[in-house]
């Protein structure tokens, strides 16, 4: 009799608990559609975008190298980039100037909106657009590349792709994963402009494109906005604990760059490497010293 009292009591425990997650869940994703349709008050200055052979030429090495390749595609037409067959799908817009597109009535202070900001014109978080690697964009490499995007050949394509199953809804809306208007000071200037070469200013300005994955002091650690099983990310300063040791110099961190893969052989996940293999040398070797300058970190 005592027994069957228990296992009712375990039941009826069970029950309740269920019952919680439930209504937790379902207030995660109700938060989340808050959270999708909120506004978010960016004060912006256009920056007329360029059009000369010079700055077409920026843009392209710009679009190619740092990660719009990968979500739009070479053309701009979009590309379906996360899809984990368990109901997760993000795929990026078309922009290109064909049908479909979204950025029609894209005015020169909506490109800064949405490429340093991650806001659309509207004032709503554009929710893959990874701003936080874009907002230290200097204003003559943001001309420089929306002046290339403005250029490409017009392609067919629709808007942007974002499937979310229930929990990664509901861990959105607890702010558990975030999206890059959210992780941006949005009162920051743009970055002064920077001389190209192999030194550790100009290695600095290319590391902003690492600072959403690997983080403001590049330490590792969970990677904020990704899903929930991705690996973390890893710790590029200098230190116990750091994959640099695996680089004893430039050469052989260019090599894991234009490969995919480690010291070791083994691959890479996550890491764009779609964009990062067409980084050119002085970029590579710039940032390669940079991370060699930085204080050791403990990891994330």
């Amino acid at each position: 009799m005592r027994k069957k009292i228990w296992i009712k009591r375990i039941v009826i425990g069970m029950a309740v608990l269920l019952g919680l997650a439930g209504a937790a869940v379902l207030a995660g994703v109700q938060l989340a559609g808050q959270k999708m349709q909120r506004k978010v008050a960016v004060t912006v200055s256009p920056v007329a975008w360029g059009e000369d052979a010079q700055a077409l030429g920026r843009g392209r090495y710009l679009y190619a190298s740092r990660g719009c390749v990968d979500c739009h595609g070479a053309n701009g037409a979009g590309k379906l980039f996360v899809d984990d067959g368990k109901g997760l799908r993000i795929g990026g817009p078309n922009i290109s100037p064909g049908p479909g597109n979204v950025v029609a009535g894209y005015k020169p202070e909506d490109w800064v909106r949405s490429i340093r900001h991650g806001v659309a014109p509207d004032g709503r978080p554009l929710m893959i657009m990874p701003s936080e690697d874009f907002n230290r964009f200097t204003d003559t490499d943001l001309a420089s590349l929306v002046g290339y995007i403005r250029s490409l050949p017009p392609a067919p394509g629709g808007g942007p792709i974002l499937e979310l199953p229930v929990p990664v809804r509901a861990l959105y809306g607890f702010g558990v994963i975030t999206d890059a208007a959210a992780k941006i000071d949005h009162t920051l200037p743009p970055s002064a402009p920077v001389e190209a070469g192999v030194n550790v200013p100009h290695g600095a300005y290319v590391a902003n494109m690492c600072m959403g994955c690997h983080g403001e002091k590049l330490a590792g650690g969970k990677i904020p906005g990704g899903p929930p099983d991705w690996p973390a990310a890893a710790n590029l300063t200098p230190g116990e604990g750091s994959v640099m040791g695996q680089y004893p110099n430039a050469t052989a961190f260019s090599r894991m760059f234009k490969s995919g893969k480690r010291a070791d052989g083994s691959e890479i996940k996550v890491m764009p490497f779609g964009s990062l293999r067409e980084i050119n040398d002085t970029d590579m070797q710039a940032l390669y010293l940079y991370l060699q300058s930085l204080a050791p970190q403990p990891k994330g």
